[in-house]
């Protein structure tokens, strides 16, 4: 069975992104897999604190919430991520999360001294964003940032859903076909991890 990982970037429980992956959760479980949910506003988390402790063992030696996050995001085959814009660039809880996840990048590229430019790709991810503006350059830094992101989880960026002019919460419920796109994608996603298996 293909292991997903949800991981809920927004500060609102009942946001537009969390409806939206909320409903590509539904589409993957649908489609045969199994998905665990994390909702980031819930965990306690500190900032990366650059003490470089990972240069031991490439494991993130501050002991909190994301011990257990790390864990999940090692063990899944697909990564779906949803998260605000704010500022042109992911919430502060999502941010959050991928810095300490520089403790990976310390691993591969540090201790296990590989080359930055063959990575390799065994995962596939999904990310989804919502803007309040219709800015043509909205996600072009958040989509940046996000690439290298799944790059050191060793999952390639497989679609993005990516939507302007929606701020306030549950103005997605105005575009079901929104929602529909991201069922689509939680199925889709599914089919393409175990068509690469």
């Amino acid at each position: 069975m293909v292991k997903i990982l949800a991981i809920y970037g927004s500060p609102r429980r009942k946001g537009n992104t969390a409806l939206l992956l909320q409903n590509s959760v539904k589409g993957a479980i649908e489609a045969g897999a199994e998905v665990e949910e994390v909702m980031l506003r819930d965990l306690k988390m500190s900032p990366c604190l650059e003490i470089y402790g990972c240069k031991q063992t490439g494991r993130c030696v501050i002991q909190d919430d994301f011990q257990q996050v790390y864990d999940k995001l090692l063990l899944c085959q697909g990564l779906m991520i949803a998260s605000p814009i704010f500022f042109y660039t992911v919430s502060a809880h999502t941010k959050i999360l991928m810095d300490r996840c520089q403790s990976l990048w310390v691993k591969r590229y540090w201790l296990e001294k590989n080359t930055i430019e063959k990575p390799k790709v065994t995962r596939k991810g999904l990310f989804i964003s919502v803007g309040a503006t219709k800015g043509k350059r909205l996600f072009e830094g958040t989509l940046l940032s996000i690439r290298y992101f799944f790059d050191v989880l060793d999952t390639a960026l497989w679609r993005s859903l990516l939507y302007r002019s929606l701020d306030l919460e549950r103005d997605i419920l105005g575009h079901p076909e929104y929602l529909l796109e991201a069922h689509r994608s939680g199925k889709e996603l599914v089919q393409a991890i175990k068509n690469t298996d």
